[in-house]
């Protein structure tokens, strides 16, 4: 991920997401079936964050929710964000919007 964190990233639509005992739980899906050896859980940071990438944004973007919502300082929130997403984007869970990808090429 970039430093600026303007890149836009979004939910994959290979991803089945459930909300279970106040956790979400996230299932990558394989050839059409749930993958469940390789459930995600995320604690309540993370969970704002995957409903924030309901529609694209950028780290930047989510950062400053985290910083409004948790009350921590700017570039701590972009430095957390920022690994969060780059570990999210390494196992498929998010991509890039299509229309973003296009218009980089």
């Amino acid at each position: 991920m970039p430093t600026g964190g303007t890149d836009k990233v979004m939910r994959s639509q290979s991803v089945v997401a459930r909300i279970v005992a106040g956790e979400t739980l996230l299932v990558p899906i394989r050839g059409k079936v749930g993958d469940l050896a390789s459930i995600y859980s995320f604690n309540a940071t993370g969970t704002l964050i995957w409903k924030l990438l309901e529609s694209p944004k950028s780290v930047g973007e989510l950062a400053l929710a985290v910083a409004e919502t948790y009350e921590v300082e700017p570039a701590r929130a972009q430095s957390d964000v920022e690994q969060f997403v780059g570990e999210m984007k390494a196992v498929g869970l998010v991509e890039i919007p299509a229309s973003v990808a296009m218009a980089g090429d």
